[in-house]
């Protein structure tokens, strides 16, 4: 009874690593990655990489998509499409484009393409409920879109126009995002995040219609940490970054503003993108000049900041840099110096350390597939 019983033990130990060699065999090695381009240099458009997660290295370059400027890139959730802004005045008469693409095999594959109502447009999101908006720079507005159930562009779209809201700043709408509480805007040239509330099938002011940062800040990308109650907001010149409170009543109040650059540093510098690391422990923040990547950690009770360091992003002008689905790597796409910088990061002290470094004419935008 007992050799029967030993035999047995080791027979289910014997198909328990073998499951678990099997399980380990299939897990992924290599992450897909789009990368968007400006494309009045080397650059055609959209390409693919594949980043291989032993080594830090990006593999093979391939063009996805011939496309002008396409600056911004957003996957869809269900990663069943793909959608690239256009940064352009020429796409029609009104300004850039915004074109949808469905994803197949991990190749691109044209939907269709429509205008954002305005100039230069820099940046697309997507809601969960079947919306696309796409910020114009230029135009100073905002386009919203509803989307067909196979993902591409329905109809015309809704325009929030900035432009009237004040007669003496120039409204730059540099980002716009959905949430759960609605839209927000952030407008460079009018320091604020501007807010909207969905009314049947139109957004229209919100409750709180401006969250205001100082004259002169710039705000220009934004993120939410701690299930939306902490909203930090990166402010490209005058290179900070706000944090803000969200309040009984549900609007956003200023409760600290750190600076982005080095003690001393006097040389002109302008700040780019933000993210949250995926534990909501570390925030990082990209500076164009100084060439950074900032670090902050992140009190996990009161959201507030608190300067790990900075990084070089070993190259110029670093636009917008992605962090991998796992938070394991971060990546930087520095548009001046033609080259993207692929950093290990320590899930623990939120450092980074260079891994690898790969040449592409004016990366812009890392979007990752898985």
């Amino acid at each position: 009874m007992k050799k029967t019983l030993l035999l047995g033990l080791v027979l289910m130990a014997g198909i328990a690593c073998k499951e678990k060699a099997e399980k380990k065999s299939e897990e992924k090695t290599t992450h897909t990655l789009f990368v968007g381009t400006y494309t009045n240099g080397d650059s055609e458009g959209i390409y693919k990489y594949t980043l291989d997660v032993a080594t830090g290295a990006l593999g093979t370059q391939e063009l996805a998509a011939k496309l002008k400027n396409p600056s911004y890139l957003k996957i869809s959730e269900d990663k069943d499409n793909l959608y690239a802004i256009q940064e352009t005045g020429d796409f029609d008469s009104l300004g850039g484009g915004v074109t949808a693409f469905r994803l197949k095999d991990g190749a691109l594959e044209v939907q269709n393409s429509k205008g954002t109502q305005g100039n230069g447009p820099c940046h697309v999101s997507l809601s969960e409920d079947g919306y696309l908006a796409a910020a114009n720079y230029g135009g100073g507005n905002v386009a919203l879109y509803q989307l067909n159930d196979d993902g591409s562009l329905a109809g015309e779209p809704q325009v929030i126009d900035h432009k009237i809201l004040d007669t003496t700043r120039t409204s730059r709408a540099h980002m716009a995002k959905f949430t759960k509480d609605g839209l927000f805007v952030a407008d460079l040239g009018l320091d604020g995040i501007k807010r909207y509330k969905r009314k049947g099938d139109q957004y229209v002011v919100g409750d709180q219609a401006s969250i205001d940062l100082a004259a002169g800040a710039g705000p220009r990308h934004f993120t939410f940490g701690k299930d939306g109650s902490i909203l930090y907001v990166i402010n490209e010149l005058n290179s900070t970054v706000s944090v803000f409170e969200k309040d009984s009543q549900g609007s956003y109040q200023e409760i600290q503003t750190e600076s982005t650059l080095a003690e001393g540093y006097t040389e002109k510098s302008y700040c780019a993108d933000i993210h949250l690391s995926p534990d909501g422990k570390f925030l990082y923040g990209s500076n164009r000049g100084e060439n950074t990547i900032v670090i902050f950690d992140v009190d996990q009770e009161s959201g507030k900041l608190t300067l790990v360091g900075r990084e070089s992003v070993r190259g110029d002008w670093p636009r917008n840099f992605s962090l991998d689905p796992t938070g394991e790597f971060l990546l930087v796409a520095n548009q001046r110096s033609d080259n993207i910088i692929v950093f290990k990061r320590d899930a623990e002290k939120g450092t980074l350390q260079f891994l690898s470094e790969t040449n592409l004419g004016s990366p812009v935008c890392i979007a990752f597939l898985n």
